[in-house]
């Protein structure tokens, strides 16, 4: 009886590692990545958000439209995914880290406002001339917006939904914080809430950037087996080299 020919080896374990590789980065190191390449990914990550946080900081603290309305930030964001593109981290976590720096991005406007109100801003009563939103849709639910005027009658040109509610009718007075250099526009005070509570929601963010940044960056390293001192020329230490 003849045997059966055994088929030729296939290349898919190889497509399928090469496929793993070009997704989430080579990783080819045994056990914990060396403390350096864990530090460049922190670096990495830190510098990124911080310049997406601070650049739209410093915009609405001097007044700089780009700067504040974070076209700056979606630069940085650019400059932070070309990096990773350049050491040529997985391709999954180079989009993870684009969502996210996007993200934060988008948050940081009203969150460096916040903190301008908070750092300088100064606290007026206003008079409410009508109120909407809220219980116009669904009773109890929804976003109330006031229109407010100051003492003098002149009204606000933004509309207020801090310490706006179901409650609040015309004629009512609310809290409003305002630049005095008049760089960010004025916002309703809202009870029990801190003053640097506008940070909250862009900290979470920032922290899972920098998260995915490092994981990006220590992903897209490939570390050869440690040679001997003779192989490495008497260091006693592992190459390392980029795919």
């Amino acid at each position: 009886m003849r045997r059966p020919r055994r088929r030729p080896p296939t290349a898919e374990p190889h497509l399928m590692a090469h496929l793993r590789s070009t997704v989430w980065g080579p990783a080819e190191f045994v056990g914990l990545p060396p403390w350096w390449l864990v530090a460049e990914g922190l670096v990495a990550g830190v510098l990124g958000a911080g310049a997406v946080i601070g650049t739209t900081l410093v915009g609405a603290w001097y007044g700089l439209p780009a700067w504040a309305g974070g076209e700056v930030a979606l630069v940085c964001c650019a400059a932070l995914v070309l990096y990773l593109s350049v050491v040529r981290a997985g391709r999954a976590l180079i989009g993870l880290v684009a969502v996210l720096s996007v993200c934060l991005a988008f948050q940081a406007p009203q969150a460096a406002a916040g903190v301008v109100l908070a750092e300088r801003g100064r606290v007026e009563s206003v008079v409410v001339t009508s109120v909407e939103g809220g219980s116009a849709a669904v009773p109890g639910r929804g976003r109330y917006l006031c229109s407010v005027a100051d003492r003098d009658g002149v009204p606000l040109q933004v509309r207020i939904w801090r310490g706006c509610g179901q409650t609040t009718r015309p004629g009512d007075a609310l809290a409003v914080v305002y630049d005095p250099k008049g760089r960010v526009p004025p916002r309703g005070v809202a009870a029990g809430a801190g003053p640097y509570e506008p940070l909250r929601d862009p900290a979470a963010l920032a922290a899972a950037l920098v998260g995915a940044c490092a994981i990006a960056v220590v992903r897209s390293y490939r570390l050869t087996h440690v040679v001997s001192d003779a192989e490495a020329g008497g260091s006693g230490r592992g190459a390392a080299e980029r795919l």
